[in-house]
């Protein structure tokens, strides 16, 4: 069953890397030999929906046809990141492959971008590898292997920046919970100290809608959870509480997904404690509830 993010962390770091400029700096972090490369040689080819119902490849990068870059960011660490992103890589190279309209039959072999795959780990865990293999979840076997390497900022770098702003909001949201404080002190303390000084200038009215959307579906979520496992209890039905709670999730990220390119996503916020609202917008996008 998906889970609603649990931070505004994940989604910060999409909308952050997604613009040409940051995603050139994160990859001359990764690749300071490169230093020629310029902004229009990078395509987004981040993955949607393969692995359940709203659920995304945190960030895919195409630098020209040589490196396709796969990173996830977590402030939760799971050693499943391998796995998870070698599910991201294949439906990748699948896309590119189509685009370029080569055959995998044919005599003649297919030239296809290197990968790399790394997740970005903003939580406080210190005993975490610098590494994490496929084989880790296979016995230490098998005739596949997939290399993650991890990143933990801890400099000045656009990448360390944006760690050090999770590590912000994270003493915030401890003193205040999930409140539009915990937003506003997140931003200000940024600013402050100059952490993503340009992109919280230029984009703040919509990281602040990012912070607050998740904040939301969180409290919700919460509370949705109680009450489907409270009838569920009442009822004795514990396979109709799975069936609930996936059915509200996937309607939740579902919304999300649509209304976000409209510039809708107010409307979303509204309706999260508005049940007319909410049936509204199913409606609107033929969406059952």
């Amino acid at each position: 069953m998906p889970e609603m993010k649990r931070t505004f962390k994940d989604s910060v770091f999409t909308y952050l890397f997604s613009e040409p400029q940051y995603m050139r700096e994160l990859y001359l972090y990764l690749h300071p030999e490169d230093s020629d490369v310029t902004e229009d040689e990078f395509q987004l080819v981040t993955t949607e929906n393969i692995l359940s119902v709203g659920q995304y490849n945190d960030l895919g990068i195409q630098v020209r046809d040589r490196l396709l870059l796969l990173v996830e960011a977590q402030s939760v660490f799971s050693v499943n990141i391998a796995l998870r992103l070698l599910m991201y890589l294949v439906v990748t190279y699948k896309a590119y492959i189509a685009a370029h309209e080569m055959s995998l039959y044919s005599t003649k072999a297919v030239t296809v971008p290197l990968a790399e795959l790394y997740v970005v780990y903003t939580g406080t865990k210190e005993d975490v590898p610098e590494t994490l293999r496929l084989s880790d979840l296979c016995g230490g076997r098998g005739s596949v292997e997939v290399e993650v390497t991890v990143l933990r900022g801890g400099d000045s770098s656009i990448l360390g920046q944006y760690v050090d702003s999770c590590k912000i909001a994270d003493e915030q949201r401890k003193l205040h919970g999930l409140t539009k404080v915990t937003i506003q002190e997140t931003m200000r303390i940024c600013q402050e100290k100059g952490i993503l000084t340009p992109f919280l200038a230029s984009r703040r009215k919509e990281v602040v809608d990012i912070m607050e959307m998740l904040f939301s579906q969180e409290e919700v979520w919460e509370m949705t959870k109680k009450e489907i496992a409270r009838d569920a209890r009442q009822e004795g039905m514990q396979a109709g509480m799975q069936v609930g709670m996936q059915k509200v999730t996937a309607l939740y990220s579902e919304l999300q997904r649509r209304l976000d390119p409209l510039g809708r996503v107010g409307e979303l916020l509204a309706a999260l404690s508005d049940a007319d609202k909410l049936a509204a917008l199913a409606r609107e996008f033929g969406l059952s509830i």
